[in-house]
């Protein structure tokens, strides 16, 4: 039996099961060659992703979001009414997926003389700071109060209404 070392198996890391999931996902399709692409930043929130599709029209591709990824299909089909004497391009499918973090959107797509470029945006993140308030079990003298829990709502009205 081989025993797998898990990147995620620190007790500091809770709730990263679904990163690794994904990274066992990407390690499957690493290997894919076909088609060929590029992934380039076209602005401090932009991404473009080009995949070379030569061959393939519009009509023989897919791009779809599956959750958080990026799916690019392309199936061309063979035209029965050629005779090939010889055959060098053959007629093929593939599939590339892209995994995306949160907030990435698609804001585009378009093909352009054999590649296809898919446009993307990446929102910048604001850094959150909250503080979190410290309740006590027994108030100051230890006595008569009853266990109070720890507010981590951002809303100050809700704990309000709480009664805190």
């Amino acid at each position: 039996m081989t025993t797998r070392l898990s990147l995620f198996n620190s007790p500091f890391l809770l709730g990263f099961d679904q990163f690794e999931r994904t990274l066992d996902r990407i390690a499957k399709n690493a290997n894919e060659g076909y088609p060929p692409y590029n992934i380039e930043q076209t602005a401090e929130d932009g991404l473009r992703i080009t995949l070379a599709v030569a061959g393939f029209t519009a009509d023989d591709l897919q791009v779809q979001m599956e959750d958080n990824q990026l799916v690019i299909r392309g199936k061309q089909t063979d035209d029965k009414n050629r005779l090939y004497l010889h055959r060098g391009i053959a007629a093929r499918q593939f599939q590339r997926s892209f995994v995306l973090a949160d907030g990435i959107e698609v804001v585009g797509c378009n093909m352009d003389n054999g590649l296809l470029h898919v446009d993307l945006r990446r929102p910048i993140p604001e850094p959150k700071v909250r503080t979190i308030k410290i309740g006590t079990a027994g108030g100051e003298n230890g006595e008569g109060q009853r266990p109070r829990t720890i507010d981590v709502s951002p809303d100050p009205v809700a704990a309000q209404k709480r009664g805190e």
